[in-house]
């Protein structure tokens, strides 16, 4: 029988974003915790998971509850950074599996941009979420080989599992016009996924709506409404972010330019001092020096 193309490519929501944004998780902490406990690490998000009890979260960033009570076992996502305390019993201390994430990009990570502060959710309420938490919580019970880099692997797992729940359910979470709502709206998304993947190709308007199976002008309200901005916005800030991630990497602007559909090194230079504010050349400095000043 000869095999047949797959309907998956089409409708993977999440690949191309993570294949050129990845993200990192790194297991920090398994067992018990009492009293007061402050997390802050400038630059990572967290994940927690709460596995038993019960505690009181309490922020005091802009934009996150003052007071938040968890009282059933729980998944707390930090998708930026943001200084959280919590709050537990010291009679029975909750118990918990936590973990730092390294968003690529930083800041201008698409997925970390396109998510609310704070994302709380019981956990039997995310489907598909226990098989990959047994396996986690299995691995860190006992000291095996690999036990640390194989959780760190499957808190990523964990991650997209609960990236995959939001897709399908943006409003229970919060989720504000950006990519996640974008990409859970089934035509926006194909023509989302077709400026991930080639972000080089020729796009106009009438392309992108070709995409989604509209026309260019519902295409273009419809994508301002949900995304919350232009089409043509969007991909400029999807083509500058790749930019910055391969400007990381060494890669020179003539490359990017040919890569990412300008017509000449300093159409892209105009783009990226567009969006960021300076130069890619400034901005590399900039990135450099930074990483010195942490270094040391």
């Amino acid at each position: 029988m000869a095999a047949s193309s797959s309907p998956v490519t089409a409708q993977d929501r999440l690949s191309a974003v993570l294949e050129r944004f990845r993200v990192r998780a790194h297991l920090f902490y398994n067992g018990p915790l009492c009293g007061l406990t402050t997390f802050d690490e400038k630059g990572r998000g967290f994940l927690h998971v709460m596995r038993e009890g019960e505690m009181e979260v309490t922020h005091s960033t802009r934009g996150l509850p003052r007071r938040l009570h968890v009282r059933e076992p729980t998944l707390l996502f930090y998708p930026r950074h943001a200084v959280h305390r919590f709050h537990n019993p010291p009679a029975d201390g909750s118990q918990f599996t936590c973990a730092t994430l390294e968003f690529a990009g930083g800041a201008m990570n698409p997925i970390a941009r396109a998510l609310p502060p704070l994302i709380a959710l019981p956990l039997a309420r995310v489907q598909g979420l226990s098989p990959a938490l047994d396996l986690l919580f299995a691995e860190t019970e006992q000291v095996r080989c690999g036990q640390r880099l194989l959780a760190d692997r499957l808190f990523e797992v964990v991650l997209i599992q609960l990236l995959r729940w939001l897709l399908d359910h943006p409003d229970e979470a919060g989720v504000q016009p950006g990519l996640i709502t974008g990409l859970s709206d089934p035509r926006l998304a194909r023509a989302l996924i077709a400026m991930h993947e080639a972000p080089g190709d020729a796009w106009n308007l009438e392309r992108m709506a070709q995409c989604a199976g509209m026309s260019r002008s519902a295409f273009a309200a419809a994508f301002r409404d949900v995304v919350g901005q232009t089409p043509a916005d969007y991909l400029s800030d999807w083509r500058v972010s790749l930019a910055q991630a391969r400007l990381r990497d060494g890669t020179p602007v003539k490359r990017l330019a040919d890569e990412l559909g300008y017509a000449n090194p300093s159409a892209l230079s105009r783009a990226f001092q567009a969006k960021v504010g300076q130069s890619p050349r400034e901005w590399l400095r900039g990135e450099a020096e930074g990483q010195d000043s942490h270094s040391t």
